[in-house]
């Protein structure tokens, strides 16, 4: 009886550590389950984030990307809005931090969401300084058309004007014309004038011309030279001091004759005379006369001694 009972006992025994047994391998295996389980969570919760991480970072790379691409683009333009990309900067090193922490990914979202906002405010912003700078480069360019069309109509004024006055100062000039020069030998008391060509026996030049009739000439009292000019070019005259010259074309000149005329726009017949001073008999050849008044030549003819 005794053994049959301690036989039960040890059987009940044993079927409890099987049991106990049973149980533990029981937990075992869930807990294995469990690690495994959670290991492969953790690979891809791990492997996410890295995927979020990635994601983010080429968000940013992207948007910075552009954000140099746009300075580029407008070029000088970026010097204006240079407070608003130090800002834009800021804000990418701020969230290139924030990504290589591993920080909350949302914050890191929001303030992408907020850096591209900024960064296309900035687009904005220099789009209204490119117009309005073409607006400005329009308006300049109109401006300088028009300057310049101001400019070439007074010069074409001036240049008018200068044409003009040139006309009418041509206009107001006087001529001397039918110039005509005349050798005589002077015959007894009376010197009675005999017309020669003979060189020897030249006595008196008579130097006769006509001062044009001229309504646009300003009339009053004026001065005609009269230059004859020898066969060896030197010029027949009383004396070479100043107060046998006068000025011509800024430079001063030698006259063997002048008269005092008073000019009221009509015509005036001139006559003057030269009368040899030496015995030395006049040179063959070609003579010259030349007619100044006002300044310049107005009048010119020859005469040949034999």
């Amino acid at each position: 009886m005794e053994k049959k009972q301690i036989a039960e006992v040890k059987k009940g025994s044993t079927t409890g550590y099987k049991v106990t047994i049973g149980i533990l391998v029981a937990i075992i295996a869930v807990l294995l389950w469990i690690l495994l389980y959670s290991r492969e969570e953790i690979k891809a919760v791990t492997h996410e984030k890295e995927e979020i991480r990635l994601d983010l970072t080429g968000e940013l790379d992207s948007l910075m990307m552009e954000h140099l691409s746009v300075k580029k683009d407008y070029g000088d333009l970026t010097e204006q809005a240079q407070q608003k990309d130090s800002v834009i900067m800021a804000n990418a090193e701020e969230i290139k931090k924030l990504i290589a922490k591993s920080s909350d990914y949302r914050r890191i979202k929001r303030k992408l969401n907020y850096l591209r906002t900024i960064h296309q405010s900035y687009v904005d912003q220099l789009d209204s300084l490119y117009t309005a700078n073409k607006h400005l480069t329009e308006e300049l360019d109109i401006a300088h058309k028009q300057i310049n069309t101001k400019d070439r109509q007074a010069v074409q004024l001036k240049e008018e004007k200068e044409h003009l006055t040139q006309i009418m100062e041509a206009s107001a000039v006087l001529k001397a014309y039918n110039v005509k020069g005349s050798t005589f030998n002077l015959k007894g008391k009376n010197k009675r004038e005999i017309e020669t060509y003979k060189a020897r026996r030249v006595d008196r030049v008579k130097i006769r011309f006509t001062v044009s009739e001229n309504p646009l000439a300003e009339p009053g009292l004026r001065t005609a030279y009269i230059r004859i000019a020898r066969p060896d070019g030197l010029i027949i005259a009383k004396g070479r001091g100043d107060e046998y010259s006068f000025e011509a074309n800024g430079t001063r000149l030698q006259f063997s004759m002048k008269k005092d005329l008073d000019y009221k726009n009509k015509a005036i017949n001139v006559e003057l005379n030269w009368d040899k001073q030496t015995d030395t008999p006049a040179m063959k050849g070609k003579y010259s006369i030349s007619i100044y008044m006002d300044g310049r030549k107005i009048g010119m003819s020859q005469f040949i001694l034999e």
